[in-house]
């Protein structure tokens, strides 16, 4: 019997990637300028792709989101509607490095009828850039944190955001494909689940767990969603800062390998945490538990073949 022909490596080379776990506080031009301190320093070590946390450029928190939002359409915009924008455009350019930015607050705002007053949405998006500081793709966070734990805490974003509707996938023509999703997003494991089958190398994740589901859920989560997908999943998380706000971000920013190990995990403050990803570990775990040759999807249902709403750059 023939054996089955080799699959194409979903990562194409070797890569150094770098989580940025950076304190962000009320001054939106300091907390610019200190992402782009600290990506500096993540292309000095090596890495060619670099990501940041969520809401990198303001603190977290539904009262924080209209005033730190920003417009982001039509694109690119100006200078003045989004100096966010421009800043990790700057910084991925400057660096020559691919720019997972985070996240920041976005406004959008439209006419649903002629006459009608204007509609405001925000949203939770994530900016990815090219070496060339060229914008890649956009994801806006699909499942909204709306959660309430007796004794823990309460928190619902949809009080104020709007949730996206596209799995965002993005080719990075060196590397190959890597999925990009937001936070809460990490416990869904369909998103996941779509964007390897899909072919990425890597799942990136821009996250603020705080002090109550950090501790319970945030490196299980990791190394689920590396296990259920037998690739690389990256964590970014804030700083911990007990004195800005009340919501206060677990840290902990990791990697995981396809096999389920934590390769590199940070502690609580400021720190940049580096990974290098080799394809070698993605087909070894593969190999070795062959799950892509024995689902069984006369069992059940490949959501992956499902009609789904995708953003592929």
């Amino acid at each position: 019997m023939a054996s089955a022909a080799t699959p194409s490596p979903v990562l194409k080379q070797p890569v150094r990637i770098a989580c940025v776990q950076l304190a962000s506080g009320s001054d939106k031009a300091a907390n610019l300028a200190r992402a782009a301190e600290k990506v500096r320093e993540a292309a000095a070590g090596g890495a060619k792709i670099v990501v940041l946390p969520e809401c990198f450029n303001s603190p977290y928190g539904c009262d924080h989101f209209p005033h730190y939002a920003e417009t982001l359409l039509p694109s690119p915009p100006s200078a003045e509607d989004s100096p966010s924008f421009h800043a990790l455009a700057a910084m991925a350019r400057d660096n020559g490095v691919y720019l997972i930015g985070g996240s920041i607050p976005e406004r959008e705002t439209t006419l649903s009828q002629e006459g009608a007053q204007p509609q405001t949405r925000y949203y939770n998006t994530a900016l990815i850039f090219s070496p060339s500081g060229s914008l890649l793709a956009t994801h806006r966070k699909v499942h909204l944190f709306d959660i309430d734990i007796p004794g823990g805490i309460t928190f619902r974003e949809s009080d104020v955001l709007s949730p996206g509707n596209k799995l965002t996938v993005v080719d990075l023509p060196e590397y190959g494909l890597v999925g990009i999703a937001i936070c809460y997003d990490v416990r869904f494991p369909e998103l996941a689940t779509i964007a390897a089958r899909k072919g990425c190398f890597a799942l990136v994740y821009p996250g603020a767990f705080n002090l109550t589901t950090g501790p319970l859920h945030w490196e299980l989560l990791g190394r689920a969603r590396a296990l259920d997908n037998q690739c690389y999943v990256a964590l970014c998380s804030p700083a911990r800062d007990m004195t800005e706000g009340v919501y206060h971000a677990w840290g902990h920013s990791l990697v995981v390998d396809p096999m389920a190990k934590v390769i590199v995990q940070a502690g609580e403050g400021e720190e940049v945490v580096f990974a290098d990803l080799d394809e070698q570990k993605i087909e070894s775990a593969r190999s070795g538990i062959p799950l892509r040759h024995q689902r069984r999807f006369d069992v059940y249902p490949d959501v992956s073949q499902a009609k789904v709403n995708t953003e592929k750059a």
